[in-house]
């Protein structure tokens, strides 16, 4: 088991502030491990609820009976089962003195979100939890995350075989049985069709009409799927800077698969062998490396955003952080070079620095306000 240190700190300090904190992850993410963790952490009593079990469901049939009597930290695990809990967590909450808190854990969706913030508004605060980051499994077995991805179940499994068969069981169970839980009502074949043809666009501009060409369906429709993922954790939506210049600029998402692992099971890449030559191998190096920045930031989507004009210029991310203003690129090269590209963005965008992350071995200045940053060297050198 690996030790999700920076995570349970800030469910920690959450803790402080707010009644009640929601631990929300994709399905398999580690949200029960943080739970655990973040309860021994916690000291004093603490009460654990899965709401999975049939003992806990029971206990829990006059939920009243069993939650108000109890002191301490008090954990709800899959807390999306039993939406109907939420009004009463409002009223424990409220209770003066406060002898209680409450970390619920679950799946995000729609429903759960809108649920939650509608009866739990001002009592709660949200952790998204993402898969294992660089700073937690170590640099040195960043390409062992890359090819695996974050779920700690894919990366930690014995064999590389047996890390593919777990990303495929898990695509089918998720498509299967945990979106439907969710209250999504989309057949699992038709979600899987679109998921992969996703995986090929991963990297690149939403394009509705395109994608809904090919998918047989309406522009609204494949929106509608592509939501979906979004609310579910498994994709990531980074939305366009719009600066003001009088350059044309991109104004639709561009779209990732959260997971590098489960983008390469869906494009049925095996090995690192098969990556290498794969035309995808830029976009998924991109896609790794720019979850790798947001875990080691700690920023929330709305910090972030990516930045492109119709006349070529981009910029794959653009952070703020305080006053200032950080740009990244993302290079499977190990001789990073300035473009105008960037000269571009450093100007347009009034950027405080640029770095470009590569794969190279060493961390350097490429000029002005640029700096190359090895992917090896991230988590000290960013």
């Amino acid at each position: 088991m690996i030790e999700r240190v920076e995570h349970v700190r800030a469910v920690l300090e959450r803790l402080r502030t707010f009644p009640v904190v929601g631990i929300l992850g994709a399905r398999q993410i580690g949200k029960t491990t943080l739970g655990s963790q973040t309860l021994r952490a916690y000291g004093g009593t603490g009460h654990v609820f899965d709401l999975e079990s049939p003992p806990d469901l029971a206990r829990l049939d006059d939920a009243h009976l069993a939650l108000s009597g109890l002191r301490g930290l008090v954990v709800i695990d899959e807390v999306q089962r039993r939406p109907d809990l939420f009004p009463l967590l409002r009223v424990l909450a409220d209770r003066k003195p406060r002898r209680t808190r409450f970390l619920v854990l679950g799946s995000a969706s729609p429903d759960l979100l809108r649920q939650t913030s509608e009866t739990l508004a001002g009592r709660i605060s949200y952790h998204v939890l993402p898969g294992l980051s660089l700073a937690e499994v170590g640099a040195e077995n960043r390409d062992r995350l890359w090819l695996r991805g974050g779920f700690p179940l894919s990366y930690l499994a014995r064999s590389q075989r047996q890390s593919a068969l777990w990303r495929s069981s898990f695509v089918q169970t998720f498509l299967e049985r945990d979106l439907p839980q969710l209250g999504i009502r989309i057949s699992a074949p038709t979600l899987r069709r679109f998921w992969t043809m996703l995986a090929h666009w991963h990297g690149q501009v939403w394009n509705g009409s395109e994608l809904g060409r090919s998918f047989g369906v309406s522009d609204t429709t494949v929106r509608r799927y592509l939501d979906l993922l979004t609310s579910a954790l498994v994709v990531r939506q980074v939305q366009p800077w719009h600066a003001n210049i009088s350059k044309r600029q991109v104004k639709s998402p561009k779209v990732y698969l959260r997971d590098s692992g489960l983008l390469h099971s869906l494009l049925r890449i095996e090995s690192l062998r098969d990556l290498e030559s794969h035309p995808k191998l830029g976009a998924s190096w991109e896609g790794f490396l720019l979850e790798q920045v947001l875990a080691l930031l700690g920023h929330s989507d709305l910090d972030v955003h990516f930045w492109a004009t119709h006349t070529g210029a981009d910029l794959d991310l653009l952070v703020q952080k305080g006053r200032r203003r950080i740009g990244f690129e993302f290079k499977r090269t190990s001789s990073p070079r300035t473009t105008p590209s960037m000269r571009s963005a450093l100007g347009d965008l009034a950027l405080d620095e640029l770095i470009v992350v590569h794969a190279g071995e060493a961390t350097f200045d490429l000029g002005d306000r640029v700096r190359a940053v090895a992917a090896a060297r991230l988590t000290t050198d960013v």
